[in-house]
């Protein structure tokens, strides 16, 4: 299991999917309560909603381990992106809600934990870090769109429904403010419910790689899974994941599209 899933492309825009992987190895799951709770709280089929950027010579880069195992958009040094709110670990120990993902006495240590950043953390952002500097050289500017889903209701981490369209740039300082306009501007026309740095402000690869004075721009784009797909009112491993939808995901897609549009037009100005 490599963990990394790269295709290059030649224009100024990086798509990243920390959080897409559903790979866990034999060893971890034997230590888990449940493989269907460790994969729960994926991204579901994000990559398959935004496969249409490889034509536009995007450049994608896709973690293909599980974010239980590891979980690449999070600070390695352990700090929580959002102090005072829950949220989950480098190596998760409990789900999006609560639930405890390891069998008693076997919650990863610090010597494991460590271990499995070297084998999997450190290869995403080394690969992550080289197709920018790549891009940047060619380009002199590049974008960075961190493309993330969630559940539309998930109490313990957010009241309420979520909105559709939830941009993240770290309160505007981890990119020019042009290009979260420009993204803002399309959320506005779709119709879509939408908000700017609410409740996801950007994750770890956000705040890390964005740098505008430099000429890295970084935004993160979370996505409430209920444009591309149906959400039981209760989740168990019966009816999770449902299904990507293509005709329900058809009105997202057109409004992604402009998304992605918008950025590569600022990317190239």
């Amino acid at each position: 299991m490599s963990g990394l899933e790269i295709h290059r492309g030649n224009a100024p825009l990086i798509v990243a999917f920390p959080h897409t992987g559903t790979e866990i190895p034999p060893d971890i799951e034997a230590r888990l309560i449940d493989p269907w709770r460790a994969r729960k709280d994926c991204d579901w089929w994000i990559d398959q909603l935004y496969s249409f950027v490889r034509d536009l010579g995007v450049t994608t880069i896709r973690a293909t381990m599980s974010r239980t195992v590891i979980d690449v958009n999070r600070d390695p040094s352990g700090a929580s992106l959002y102090p005072g709110q829950a949220t989950t670990e480098l190596c998760p120990t409990t789900t999006f809600d609560g639930e405890p993902l390891y069998r008693h006495g076997w919650v990863p240590d610090e010597t494991e934990i460590s271990h499995r950043r070297t084998l999997w953390f450190d290869p995403y952002h080394a690969a992550l870090a080289a197709e920018i500097a790549r891009l940047k050289a060619d380009h002199g500017k590049v974008v960075l769109y961190d493309a993330h889903s969630i559940r539309s209701h998930v109490p313990r981490l957010f009241d309420g429904e979520l909105p559709q369209f939830n941009i993240g740039t770290n309160n505007d300082t981890t990119c020019d403010p042009a290009l979260s306009e420009a993204v803002k501007s399309v959320c506005e026309q779709s119709g879509f419910s939408h908000v700017l740095n609410g409740r996801f402000k950007g994750g770890w690869t956000t705040r890390h790689y964005g740098q505008p004075l430099i000429g890295v721009h970084a935004i993160q784009m979370e996505l409430a899974c209920r444009g591309y797909m149906d959400e039981p009112s209760i989740v168990d491993f019966s009816n999770w994941p449902t299904p990507f939808e293509a005709e329900r995901a058809d009105a997202l897609q057109t409004q992604l599209s402009h998304i992605i549009a918008a950025s590569l037009a600022f990317a190239r100005n």
